[in-house]
């Protein structure tokens, strides 16, 4: 019987544990559990002294190249002793491997364990240390480019609405609030004073799911995947929006943000306009990631529906609301 060919197929932990002791001359008691299936694989490989993080990439998600950009990007702000998880070479002084998946060639690279825990509800003297450690990697990568993607207003938006256009229909409430939207934040995007508005390497998604928090109080940064050129602003944008969400107390909210946006400008400067993109820039970020979803249908399309479509265009609508009375109400008390 022929064997039927897949699109997406999860590499066995055994095997893939013996390919990667033997690559990176581990001992025998290290032992490779599967993590996480998602955009990327990811699985541990441990002993009871050491552990690691091994990314095998999705089949044609990333070019050889792309990666290749993500991992100098971590290989410079190690040697500027910021706090990232980064790649570990092999005995061959190799940091990216080639696996033949059934489905095609698949890049497997070897990252160092960040040590802590995930802290979703973050108090105000962690989200200052993430604005210091975000204000870091700007210092680093501001006014730097890497063979990436551009994220600007065409990819972020328009391209994110193209995806979606093969799911549902144009006509859709919330399918035409996406194209206003498009609409007002490219236009915002394209009268931004290039001098005014700082940019450098983004990491695109710096959230809680990526940090870990040690115990003393040590943050730890990681997946770079989404990593390319833009607006500095993007980070900041995304992480205010993310911190939205998580938070309902909005008293609370504004007062982490705070707490954020102080780390960073202890460390960086942020002119008032920067600071007004806020809104436009986490709503641009959510817009591009619902975009991807819908282009990596494989992965996503279990909630790939109008309900969900729903759920997260009225996040965004709550977003770009909550600012905008907040923006009234400031008017009217002047």
């Amino acid at each position: 019987m022929t064997t039927f060919p897949v699109s997406n197929s999860t590499l066995s932990e055994k095997e893939l544990g013996i390919f990667i002791k033997d690559k990176y001359n581990l001992s025998e008691s290290f032992e490779c559990k599967l993590f996480r299936t998602g955009m990327n694989h990811t699985y541990f490989i441990s002993n009871t002294k050491e552990k690691y993080v091994i990314r095998v990439y999705c089949y044609n998600w990333r070019t050889k190249t792309e990666i290749q950009e993500e991992l100098s990007l971590l290989e410079l702000l190690k040697k500027n002793n910021l706090s990232v998880s980064y790649p570990i070479s092999d005995k061959e002084d190799n940091q990216i491997q080639e696996i033949n998946a059934p489905e095609g060639l698949r890049y497997v690279v070897l990252f160092s364990f960040a040590k802590g825990e995930k802290m979703r509800f973050m108090d105000n003297n962690t989200c200052s240390e993430i604005g210091s450690l975000m204000a870091k990697i700007h210092n680093i990568t501001a006014n730097k480019a890497i063979n990436r993607a551009n994220y600007n207003s065409n990819l972020l938006l328009k391209q994110s609405y193209n995806q979606l256009v093969h799911f549902f229909a144009e006509n859709l409430a919330e399918m035409r609030y996406l194209k206003d939207l498009d609409n007002k934040i490219s236009k915002t995007f394209e009268e931004i004073n290039p001098l005014k508005f700082q940019k450098g390497i983004v990491h695109l998604d710096i959230w809680y799911d990526n940090l870990s928090v040690n115990d003393n109080r040590e943050i730890t940064l990681f997946d770079f995947d989404n990593c390319g050129n833009g607006l500095l602003i993007l980070d900041i944008g995304y992480f205010c929006k993310q911190l939205f969400f998580i938070e309902s107390d909005k008293e609370k909210y504004e007062s982490k943000v705070e707490s954020f946006l102080n780390g960073y400008r202890k460390l960086r400067e942020l002119t008032d306009k920067e600071i007004k993109l806020i809104p436009e820039a986490g709503a641009s970020i959510f817009t591009f990631y619902l975009g991807v979803q819908a282009q990596r249908f494989d992965w996503s399309n279990i909630f790939l529906t109008e309900n969900y479509l729903k759920m997260f265009v009225g996040r965004i609508k709550s977003w770009m609301e909550y600012y905008k009375n907040k923006k009234i109400t400031a008017t009217n008390n002047t």
